[in-house]
């Protein structure tokens, strides 16, 4: 029974997939409308734990490093980029002139 209540619970705050230019992505909920961050997909979960744990800015070969992705490719590195560029957009990360990132209080 409690496994059921975990599951109505999860698929509540799920992603939103939508199409976009006839291609599947998912919505990224901005912070004031979210209830918490366990609207955003795992990723981008992940991506916002780093950059707190980080204690301050952040590069993004950091944070990739941390995931595990082989930051001395620098095209490797872009798609992380872009998904924390996206959480800088929706208000979860605050993104510094000098290219680096932090979280929001």
């Amino acid at each position: 029974m409690n496994r059921l209540a975990e599951q109505v619970q999860a698929e509540a705050v799920a992603p939103v997939p939508a199409k976009v230019a006839g291609r599947a992505v998912l919505l990224i909920p901005h912070r004031s409308d979210a209830a918490d961050e366990g609207a955003l997909p795992g990723d981008y979960r992940r991506i916002l734990t780093i950059v707190r744990e980080g204690g301050g800015p952040v590069q993004v070969r950091a944070v990739g490093e941390r995931l595990g992705l082989d930051a001395s490719v620098r095209g490797k590195l872009e798609p992380l980029r872009a998904k924390m560029t996206k959480l800088a957009a929706c208000g979860w990360l605050h993104k510094r002139p000098d290219g680096r990132f932090t979280a929001r209080p």
